[in-house]
């Protein structure tokens, strides 16, 4: 039995917070802005890390390539394209950027001769050659995979990289996990127990935390439960119209079709009636099916005590010192979203495919923490410190969750990245919150020194639109802790298997401003961590007197109140600072 001491110890997190991120779906179609917030339904569907996963209402307004565009182009972009004319491409060995995400489809056509690729390594033969600790680490490492998933690397002579990722054993790999808020409460409840049998009890401020812990956990639950019974009413009732419907003849569930239908069957009316009133409010069979099942995983994984996929990757997770452990899938179980950031920041630009990433002198590092669930304090620091340890000069790290009891360990490799010169770009997060009173994690707290990170880019997300809508709905702000905003809204960008799609969230802004960051980089390679985020900062475009929506609320705020700087940042200027 541990003693009451050591019990002690365990008592309280570093940390705790509020939820990360949340994820809208918006019908495609032009709208009114104003109207879309209006008619926007509350039931959307999110990914774990609140990247919105569908075009916006406001897609067809803004210009292909946004995010490479200039305001002269009309589209508040980072000014790419005009850069690439102004100063060519430039002339200059690859720079190194870790993707700590969800996984990277580093077979992706879009991909090719952008993959980081481990020279020293020989694949395959289950030894670590290059002595860092990782075995057939050909692309990177997956730290939430078990040992007996190792991917095989083959020679493949279709793919620009010339070897392909044949991905490992998909039990061996976490692809769900709980929410850190649920795994706080375990904890809690455990230590209460242990406590107990000590014949001792929880400090007050310890209950205190257990009964908040428990209300948060409860009440997701219960919404959790409201939505799935409701979307699950809707669509028996659908499927019941449905039926009546197509044997009156009506072949596809549109409005535009069921109104045409006339009838005087009592029956045929009633499900008339029932059909246009669920597809006014946009419940189609798929989207009820997508939200049943969006809702269903928080029950089934986020906020199921019961669940603990961990031993899947068989570490000590108690010894948060840990480093080694794992397996070599990068892609892991579904790379969607650090595909699509990587594509972001280095999509091959001249091969006529898919979209254009920002950098070209570029190699992505894939490093796999983040599951569908919150990635785990251990797993992100021995990300960044496999990133900083094998070349990386930038990371990004589009992530980010509500609680974290091991911040000190995020926090040690976060300043050992300080001390190497790497620049850490981090996404601000998209539950429009504002972030200097709302807790969100990682951050640039330095707690140990009681001061910020000199090598920490926070990012919010904008549009494409200078207006009253420059910041994106969902972006989180904050005049202390955002350092200013990037392209996030509508972002077509690569997906798995040769696909491409539009997502939105800051995980598109951070990935972004890490593009910009790389391509600095390219123009004048002695730059440390500091010099870039001085340079990104001072030659961002400032809008000190522009009234925007506060996100969320058709509020208006100043610009310049929702970050430090005020601003977007622009890879022209900060280029021709160089020169």
């Amino acid at each position: 039995m541990m003693s009451k001491k050591a019990l002690l110890v365990l008592a309280l997190p570093l940390s705790f917070s509020t939820a990360f991120a949340r994820t809208l779906q918006i019908p495609k179609a032009e709208l009114d802005l104003k109207l879309l917030r209006k008619n926007e339904s509350r039931f959307v569907l999110k990914n774990a890390k609140g990247t919105l996963l569908s075009a916006s209402a406001l897609l067809n307004l803004r210009p292909e390539n946004w995010f490479n565009l200039s305001p002269a182009d009309g589209a508040e972009g980072v000014r790419t394209e005009e850069t690439y004319r102004t100063f060519g491409v430039p002339q200059s060995e690859d720079v190194i950027v870790a993707v700590i995400d969800s996984g990277v489809d580093v077979n992706h056509e879009d991909l090719q001769g952008k993959i980081w690729i481990n020279q020293a390594e020989i694949a395959n033969d289950g030894i670590d050659n290059d002595g860092n600790g990782y075995a057939d680490d050909v692309f990177g490492w997956n730290f939430i995979g078990g040992a007996h998933g190792m991917a095989t690397i083959v020679q493949d002579a279709s793919l620009g990289n010339g070897i392909r990722l044949v991905k490992g054993n998909p039990a061996a790999q976490v692809e769900a996990d709980t929410l850190e808020v649920t795994r706080e409460l375990v904890r809690m409840k455990k230590l209460k127990l242990r406590l107990a049998e000590l014949g001792e009890e929880l400090s007050a401020q310890q209950e205190e935390y257990l009964q908040a812990l428990s209300k948060e956990v409860g009440d997701a639950v219960v919404e959790a439960r409201t939505v799935v019974a409701r979307f699950t009413n809707s669509l028996k009732a659908y499927k019941a119209a449905e039926a009546v419907l197509r044997s009156a003849g009506v072949s596809t569930m549109s409005i535009e079709a069921v109104r045409a239908l006339e009838s005087n069957d009592p029956a045929v009316l009633e499900a008339k009636t029932a059909m246009i009133t669920l597809l006014s409010t946009n419940m189609t069979e798929a989207r009820m099916n997508r939200i049943i099942k969006a809702y269903g995983e928080r029950l089934e994984f986020m906020y199921n005590e019961e669940f603990n996929p961990r031993t899947i990757v068989g570490d000590n997770y108690a010894d948060q010192s840990e480093r080694f452990y794992g397996n070599n899938d990068v892609i892991g179980a579904d790379s969607s979203h650090g595909t699509h950031v990587s594509g972001i920041i280095a999509a091959v630009r001249d091969n006529a495919l898919g979209m254009k990433g920002v950098a070209t002198n570029v190699k992505i590092m894939a490093i796999r923490v983040v599951p569908n669930g919150d990635e785990r304090d251990k797993d992100v620091a021995n990300g960044i410190r496999y990133a900083v340890d094998n070349g990386a000069k930038v990371i990004n790290m589009s992530f980010g969750k509500s609680y974290s009891p091991f911040k000190r360990v995020v926090d040690e490799a976060v300043r050992y990245a300080e001390s190497k010169g790497v620049l850490l770009v981090h996404a601000a997060g998209n539950s429009n919150q504002n972030n200097d009173v709302a807790r969100n994690f990682p951050n640039r707290n330095d707690r140990a020194r009681g001061q910020e990170f000199t090598n920490w880019l926070e990012i919010g997300a904008s549009s494409f639109e200078k207006g009253l809508s420059l910041p994106a709905d969902f972006s989180n702000y904050g005049k202390r802790s955002v350092d200013f905003f990037a392209p996030g809204v509508d972002i077509l960008s690569t997906t798995p298997d040769n696909t491409y799609d539009t997502y939105s969230g800051t995980s598109m802004a951070s990935p972004t401003a890490a593009g910009v960051a790389t391509l600095i980089l390219s123009y004048d390679s002695s730059m440390d961590a500091q010099a870039v985020r001085s340079l990104m900062i001072d030659t961002s475009r400032r809008y000190p007197k522009l009234r925007v929506h506060l996100p969320g609320t058709e509020t208006p705020v100043l610009f310049s109140s929702l970050s430090v700087y005020g601003s977007v940042t622009d890879v022209l200027e900060a280029t021709k600072a160089l020169k």
